[in-house]
């Protein structure tokens, strides 16, 4: 009899065959790290084995798009190299990263009750799941996210709908979902009249902007997560 896969084994399934190959307007780049660092791959094996090897369903929390610093290094949502290895016990040895929402995402994770509690309970990605960048006129490449250019939108949303489902079909209660990000919201909330995906979606400020422009007011907003993700 075939062993019955784990929320751990689709997750992982889901980054493996992970590739954008749609269009994008000019100076627009689309960066795969499970292409470009075969770390990457590994350590996200071990991060999804360790904390959801099991047929829990979890509730969806939804970000932006990775970032370089962040997912975009270790294929793990909001998670820089140095949490990875300090919080989750897996080192990196290829990168090192230090990445501002991974720092107010752990923080808020410490205070949930930590990383067993909480990934056993949450699952985490972004609608567009791989990072973006985009190339300014001094040749530089930075990053961006979905909805900064609305031709770039209109470029990956077919792709972000389909990833959308994938994600929801690992596992996922989509009675409630929650939405990191206010103008990430009001996309999401477009594609959610369209697609019906979810029942009840609540919003809560994204932790970079937290911890750039609210950072004297951080415990304020880890007791707000804490409140929405335990109500």
């Amino acid at each position: 009899m075939k062993k019955a896969q784990t929320f751990a084994d689709k997750a992982i399934a889901f980054n493996q065959s992970l590739k954008y190959s749609g269009k994008l307007p000019a100076d627009f780049q689309v960066l795969n790290p499970f292409l470009d660092n075969p770390e990457t791959m590994q350590v996200m094996q071990k991060f999804y084995h360790k904390f959801y090897n099991d047929n829990k369903q979890r509730k969806f929390i939804i970000g932006i798009n990775p970032s370089r610093h962040g997912a975009g290094i270790t294929g793990v949502p909001f998670t820089d190299t140095k949490r990875l290895e300090l919080v989750c016990g897996i080192p990196m040895r290829s990168a090192y990263s230090h990445e501002v929402s991974s720092v107010f995402m752990y923080e808020m994770i410490e205070a949930f009750g930590g990383v067993k509690n909480f990934y056993k309970s949450f699952y985490i990605n972004s609608p567009f799941p791989l990072a973006i960048v985009r190339k300014t006129k001094e040749g530089k490449w930075l990053n961006v996210n979905y909805y900064d250019d609305r031709n770039l939108f209109d470029s990956v949303k077919s792709f972000m709908i389909a990833s959308l489902k994938k994600h929801i079909n690992l596992g996922l209660d989509t009675s409630k979902v929650f939405i990191l990000g206010k103008k990430n919201a009001d996309f999401i909330h477009l594609l959610n009249e369209e697609h019906q995906l979810f029942k009840e979606v609540i919003v809560l400020e994204h932790p970079r902007y937290i911890q750039q422009y609210r950072s004297k007011e951080k415990q304020l907003y880890i007791d707000k997560y804490i409140s929405a993700l335990k109500r």
